[in-house]
């Protein structure tokens, strides 16, 4: 679990990271370089939670050496489906990171939503609904490795 204070935030108890797949941790279906060694040591801290519509079919071979539970949404109500699952986690323990549509209700019912720019973008009701704004997937899940860098950019 991380566990931090954050001045004029709250003290966070993070237990779940969850993640969109395509445009987030990876760009058209192949995992970006660096993100399995970043999400399985996140895995001795938390538990990782993938949720995603697979685009591109390649989720499950892209995190086949990556310590985490991949879940595959059908098409239909994908932002609800991904809110119902931060809320199912018990979304004060969540952390999300995602970068489009379907992930801004994910990213506001998370105690702490990231929200990232890859090759696909990001949609602005993702910005708008995160509390962290990272250039690319890197960055974000370095701010949970090192939580002081989160800490030096949610408190007042």
């Amino acid at each position: 679990m991380l566990k931090i204070s954050i001045p004029d935030y709250g003290d966070l108890q993070i237990e779940h990271l969850a993640l969109d797949y395509n445009g987030t941790l990876a760009v058209d279906g192949l995992l970006i370089d660096g993100v399995a060694e970043r999400l399985n040591r996140l895995a001795g801290q938390m538990l990782v939670h993938i949720i995603t519509a697979d685009t591109f079919g390649r989720a499950k071979a892209g995190l086949a050496d990556v310590d985490c539970t991949l879940t595959i949404l059908p098409p239909d109500n994908q932002p609800q489906a991904k809110r119902r699952y931060v809320q199912l986690l018990g979304a004060t323990g969540v952390a999300a990171v995602g970068n489009g549509r379907n992930d801004a209700l994910m990213l506001q019912a998370a105690k702490v939503g990231i929200a990232v720019i890859e090759g696909e973008g990001a949609a602005p009701a993702a910005v708008q609904a995160a509390d962290v704004l990272a250039p690319n997937i890197m960055a974000a899940l370095d701010l949970l490795l090192n939580p002081l860098r989160l800490k030096a950019t949610l408190r007042a």
